[in-house]
């Protein structure tokens, strides 16, 4: 439980640091004079770069443990901040961006990993689990509005730097905390070779359901990444950053009522899944055509579909592989979903002159809502075993 709590202390202070940037890059990057389409470019590398850094970090964490990849990743990025505060150019900000996006990339599998390791009993797991996607969001309430403040009183290379030094200071208790991974990996080890034989005998060679499902969190991540693009830039670009940073703190703050209603979590992941993404769909066809309905209204309520459909579709995945292959069913959502970062805004740094991304935004969510599959009444019971790789958001 104390490895545990440490980990919470270092996902939170991460988080903060990352969530943090979210209002200041977009002005920053403008400052620069960077174009909308360069800042679309700038927002979709991190995600792009994080698609390699995704793909390695499996391997290397189950061969080497999680220990020394948290504290690379966490130092590593205090670095790329403390030379992001001397950015003078577009192209060197685009540079860092994508350097920060793959070091990253190691971050969260790492805790998991690490957290799963923590017990064999699934009900607990998935305690450490819903831990970490509360943390998640915790930061993400508190991050965009701390991190605006900061650049009003200590300007962008303060910010930069302030948040450089946090990090590296995490890394360094993560350094000092965190137990040898020998130990982890040798249980780890253990439990594969318990686990291997019925795994291959039980489970099929290919997916149990078509991977066009994947589309439907390809475009989550991907209207997610055009609204990331758009807040900052509403007004002509002339909005506040300390505004901007309170409306991402109140999507944040819209998905954590939801994810506090753990009722929700008796209904099926198929008709909440459904909700979610039309939910979704509505608030950015509001966003593109209601401009009478204040924008905080529409945001909260964007939210609250948020935390009602994150949990519910990794939930609709398991149901449907049948409790099988749930890494490869989890590796494939977390490469769909940094594929749509990355397309997001980019797309909408090429169609705003044209078309609201906004209303882009709602013809995708609502055409892959048409890609569900139909709701199974007798829909079986699945298991997590202690080696299940679970996905947060």
């Amino acid at each position: 439980m104390k490895t545990a709590l440490w980990l919470y202390m270092f996902l939170f202070l991460a988080f903060f640091d990352l969530h943090a940037q979210y209002p200041v890059l977009t002005p920053f990057a403008i400052s620069l004079g960077a174009a909308p389409t360069f800042i679309g470019w700038m927002m979709g590398i991190y995600a792009l770069t994080h698609l390699p850094g995704n793909l390695l970090a499996g391997s290397l964490i189950d061969r080497h443990g999680s220990r020394r990849y948290i504290i690379f990743s966490l130092t590593a990025a205090g670095i790329i901040l403390l030379l992001q505060a001397h950015v003078q150019l577009p192209w060197q900000l685009l540079v860092l961006r994508s350097i920060s996006g793959f070091v990253l990339a190691f971050l969260s599998p790492a805790c998991l990993a690490l957290l799963a390791s923590l017990s064999r009993d699934p009900v607990t797991q998935g305690k450490y689990m819903s831990g970490h996607g509360v943390i998640h969001t915790l930061a993400s309430v508190l991050s965009p509005a701390a991190g605006a403040f900061i650049v009003a009183n200590a300007g962008f290379s303060g910010t930069f730097q302030s948040l450089g030094w946090l990090l590296i200071f995490t890394g360094l208790m993560a350094f000092l905390s965190l137990p040898k991974p020998m130990s982890a990996t040798a249980a780890k080890a253990k439990h594969k070779g318990q686990l291997a034989e019925p795994i291959n005998n039980e489970t099929p060679a290919r997916l149990p359901f078509s991977l066009r499902l994947y589309l439907i969190p390809f475009a989550i991540a991907c209207s997610q990444g055009i609204l990331f693009f758009e807040i900052p830039l509403r007004e002509s670009g002339l909005a506040s950053i300390m505004s901007t940073g309170l409306l991402f703190s109140v999507i944040s703050l819209g998905a954590l009522v939801t994810l506090s209603m753990l009722f929700l979590n008796r209904y099926g992941p198929h008709i909440r899944v459904t909700i979610g993404v039309f939910g979704l769909a509505i608030c950015f066809y509001a966003l593109a055509a209601a401009d009478h309905v204040p924008i905080t209204i529409i945001l909260f309520t964007l939210g609250l579909a948020k935390g009602l459909l994150f949990p519910a579709l990794s939930s609709l995945f398991i149901q449907l592989s049948g409790g099988g292959r749930l890494g490869k069913v989890f590796s494939f959502q977390s490469i769909a979903m940094s594929l749509g970062s990355f397309v997001g805004p980019i797309a909408a740094g090429q169609l705003r002159t044209v078309v609201s991304p906004y209303f882009v935004a709602f013809l995708m969510l609502m055409t892959v809502l048409l890609l569900l599959p139909r709701r199974n009444r007798e829909a079986p019971l699945t298991a997590i075993s202690p080696e299940t790789p679970i996905s947060t958001v």
